[in-house]
């Protein structure tokens, strides 16, 4: 009997110590769910409290090493302005035709003391990327062919806007990460493959319609007086429009004499922790 005793009081520890390993194992598996769960739901959703595209916070927007988000509502939105308190501004010139004036335009910015962010084709890239470069303005991406490129398929998009990235790292060694689309179109596709290529794409809210011929005081009007002009826009100009590099040095007269700063737009823009509001605003979290 005694014997029969000491073997239930043993069957019995063993029982108990199982049980509790299976208790120890139930309770850690519920804590990691809970730790996930958390991660989660705390990476999902942002501080301004929208549902993004998780590869925006995950992995980078469209699969690149840019975090932030560019949804506004369904759509994929570049960066037109960004809201800011600093009285800064941006010019940029396009640069996809012609560059007679460009020297001109580099000497009035010198003047200033401004440096601006110039978009150039794969084309144009080799005629005066290392004078821009040398003179410390932004080196930005306009793609490979000037072409309509929400038409295109995703490779082609990637291709357009990387053989100009090679092509300037070559030139000068500079890491180019700014993109506009030729034309101004886009569409969400395209605005994720720019994302995911490791670039900004960049639109503008101030039209100086140089690209109309229209003159120069209208050039210095349509700019000085635009509408939408204010704390973080961008400006478009064009270096190869016919009365650009004769208005450019009024421009940038009456700008300072609103008080503005004008910088380059890699200093303007949000690199990370950025959402997008309908109209394109880059806004901080």
């Amino acid at each position: 009997y005694s014997n029969n005793k000491c073997l239930y009081h043993t069957e019995m520890r063993i029982t108990m110590k199982i049980s509790h390993y299976k208790l120890s194992v139930l309770l850690s598996i519920i804590l990691l769910s809970l730790a996930t769960f958390f991660y989660i739901y705390t990476t999902i959703f942002t501080p301004h409290g929208a549902y993004t595209n998780s590869s925006a916070i995950i992995n980078g927007i469209g699969g690149g090493n840019i975090t932030g988000d560019c949804q506004a509502g369904k759509k994929a939105l570049p960066i037109y302005c960004v809201q800011t308190d600093k009285k800064q501004i941006s010019i940029s010139f396009d640069a996809a035709w012609g560059a007679d004036d460009t020297i001109q335009i580099l000497d009035v910015l010198d003047k200033h003391n401004v440096k601006t962010t110039f978009f150039m084709t794969g084309g144009w890239v080799s005629t005066m990327v290392k004078e821009i470069y040398s003179r410390g303005h932004d080196l930005g991406n306009h793609s490979e062919n000037h072409k309509q490129m929400s038409k295109l398929d995703t490779a082609s998009q990637k291709e357009e806007i990387m053989s100009v990235h090679q092509k300037i790292e070559e030139l000068t060694g500079y890491n180019c990460f700014l993109f506009r689309p030729p034309y101004g179109d886009y569409n969400s596709e395209l605005i994720n493959t720019i994302y995911g290529c490791n670039h900004y794409p960049v639109q503008w809210d101030v039209d100086s319609l140089d690209w109309k011929d229209y003159g120069v005081e209208n050039i210095i009007k349509a700019v000085s007086t635009h509408k939408a002009l204010g704390n973080g826009s961008i400006i478009l100009m064009h270096n190869g429009a016919k009365f650009t590099a004769d208005a450019l040095d009024t421009v940038l007269t009456n700008l300072e004499q609103q008080g503005y700063e004008i910088v380059p737009i890699s200093q303007l823009i949000l690199k990370d922790n950025f959402h997008m509001d309908s109209t394109g605003r880059q806004l901080n979290d």
